[in-house]
């Protein structure tokens, strides 16, 4: 994925109005507007001459069905100078949410749609490889509404969806799109406050995702969560402001995957993420465009110690294709499974190399 990309939490500043806020942020928490504080936008959506009917339904029906089924599963999240927003997990109090979201914060203040004030929530787990995070309310409130979780594999290009959580601190806010692919693999910043995890198989979607956006809701017509809103596209030629309509989310399936295993085990067992096991740098060529990654540590017993390969050596390839910065490689093993075998080639003392590498897990 070679479009700049910006997460979607939301940086509270200490003297800015939420109306500076709306004209100098693209990023993805969000920040001006206290936890709870936030104006609740409108949902109702215009009805347009011709619209097709969905299973008998009129469409603006459906939307305010949905609307009115999701959104009280959605939370708003207050983590240090930061806003975000979540989605209650099980009816015990568990909430996901991005790990940039979280950051380094132990713990947070949670504003639920059943409950009048806001309610304390500590950290289970955050796994930054993945941009995923739990956290668990102190107290439960009576009434406190799980959301319902789809199924990945029926995400189709095309199809109907919604984004809901706090843009810019407004709580309860909702948007509308479509899916516009699947299967990105997307690598986010590093700077800012992000994780710099490669995120594969993502859900790219033309619904706006705006700062604050992170952690909430994609949901389909049928009510259910099938991503998890993270990141929007940042046009260079528009000053890296944000790229209309061009928004990923987490898919759900990984969603799943991590946050059960965080409230079963408190931490991620079992990723099924390959790695090659180094510590590594970018290199810049006599063109100063990136030609490579520099090996700066192996990890013992990991992949890439395991074929040979060593402090110094400049990865080029893999499997063939080319590997020109840390996100390229990240990208190439996004798909990969732990125990799968590549071969690897690097530059060592200006002499290339080629070995095989069994990959390890993240």
């Amino acid at each position: 994925m070679t479009a700049s990309l910006r997460r979607r939490a939301l940086r509270i500043p200490s003297a800015l109005t939420a109306a500076a806020c709306l004209a100098a942020l693209v990023g993805g928490c969000s920040g001006s507007a206290a936890p709870g504080s936030g104006t609740s936008l409108s949902h109702a959506v215009p009805k347009a001459a011709g619209v097709e009917r969905r299973a008998g339904d009129d469409l603006q029906t459906s939307y305010e069905t949905v609307i009115k089924d999701v959104l009280p599963s959605v939370v708003q999240i207050e983590s240090g100078d930061s806003l975000g927003s979540g989605i209650v997990y099980d009816a015990r109090g568990h909430i996901v949410t991005n790990a940039h979201v979280v950051d380094r914060q132990r713990t947070f203040t949670v504003t639920v749609a059943n409950s009048e004030q806001p309610l304390r929530a500590t950290l289970v787990s955050s796994y930054p490889q993945q941009d995923l995070a739990v956290i668990k309310l102190d107290s439960v409130p009576s009434g406190l509404r799980a959301a319902k979780f789809g199924d990945t594999s029926k995400v189709a290009v095309g199809q109907i969806v919604l984004a809901m959580g706090s843009p810019l601190g407004l709580s309860g806010s909702v948007t509308q799109g479509i899916v516009s692919a699947v299967g990105r693999t997307v690598s986010e910043g590093s700077t800012g406050g992000g994780t710099g995890a490669t995120i594969p198989n993502m859900v790219q979607t033309s619904a706006a995702i705006n700062p604050g956006n992170s952690g909430g809701a994609l949901v389909d017509l049928d009510g259910q969560v099938i991503g998890i809103p993270t990141l929007a596209a940042a046009d260079p030629q528009l000053g890296s402001g944000a790229a209309p309509g061009i928004g990923f989310a987490i898919p759900v399936s990984m969603v799943r995957t991590v946050a059960d295993q965080i409230i079963k085990n408190g931490r991620v067992t079992d990723s099924g993420r390959a790695a090659l096991g180094i510590t590594g740098r970018t290199v810049l060529g006599a063109d100063l465009q990136p030609s490579g990654v520099a090996v700066v540590e192996t990890v013992p017993g990991g992949a890439a110690a395991g074929a040979g390969i060593r402090s110094g050596d400049i990865i080029t390839k893999v499997d063939g294709a080319a590997v020109t910065s840390i996100e390229s490689l990240s990208e190439l093993l996004a798909a990969d499974r732990p125990g799968q075998r590549v071969k690897v080639t690097f530059s060592r003392s200006g002499t290339a190399k080629t070995v095989e590498a069994t990959l390890g897990e993240m």
